[in-house]
């Protein structure tokens, strides 16, 4: 409404309106690119983890990612949610999509709905997992906005740790694998394992309160 207040208001000098519009057009275009933009390494977290092993390699998870946002950018205004968990809810419905298209267009297939539909359960599940990290499950609305803010502040975090912290640690909280299972993935001890994990821990626990 205040948009259209202040768009549709007469300018008695007759100038200036037109340059205006396209100020405040510019200016709600830069604020939703600024909110879009806090949940990249989030979605980049997610789209790590659930892209088809046959695309390891060939797809880089950043570029899902960017569309992910480009396309969320441009449809905005289908966006029925109020709040960022809604925001994020939505955020992941298109990242399933492109990453199950991305499976299409591998094996140059058609687009597979129930593929789309697996992705996005299993996106949602990993989303919380997240959240069941930072939070209980009963919270207030004000906490599970609070949940919400510092599950990206998270993302974020996970985003700076060396590449065998940050993998440990989401193969153990996400995946719930076994030190044992970790160490036969990246090739060192279940000891070794163990040491990345309190090493990243210890490190993602100050860059959250250097953030905070």
């Amino acid at each position: 409404m205040v948009r259209i207040l202040l768009l549709a208001a007469p300018n008695r000098r007759g100038v200036g309106i037109c340059c205006f519009r396209r100020w405040f057009v510019k200016e709600l275009a830069d604020k939703d690119k600024q909110v879009l933009e806090q949940y990249r390494a989030y979605l980049r977290l997610l789209a790590r983890l659930h892209l088809d092993p046959r695309l390891r390699g060939k797809l880089d998870p950043s570029d899902i990612v960017q569309q992910t946002l480009l396309q969320a950018f441009q449809g905005l205004t289908q966006f029925r949610g109020k709040t960022p968990g809604e925001l994020a809810a939505w955020l992941r419905q298109i990242l399933a999509r492109n990453l199950a298209l991305a499976v299409r267009d591998f094996a140059r297939g058609k687009r597979d709905i129930a593929r789309e539909q697996s992705l996005q359960q299993a996106i949602d599940a990993s989303s919380s997992r997240l959240d069941a990290w930072l939070a209980s499950e009963e919270t207030s609305p004000s906490q599970r906005a609070i949940a919400n803010e510092q599950a990206l502040r998270l993302a974020d975090a996970l985003e700076k740790l060396p590449d065998a912290q940050r993998e440990a640690l989401v193969l153990q909280h996400w995946q719930g694998w076994s030190l044992a299972q970790i160490g036969d993935h990246l090739g060192r001890s279940p000891e070794a394992v163990a040491g990345l994990i309190k090493r990243g821990l210890k490190q993602l626990r100050t860059l959250m309160k250097e953030e905070g």
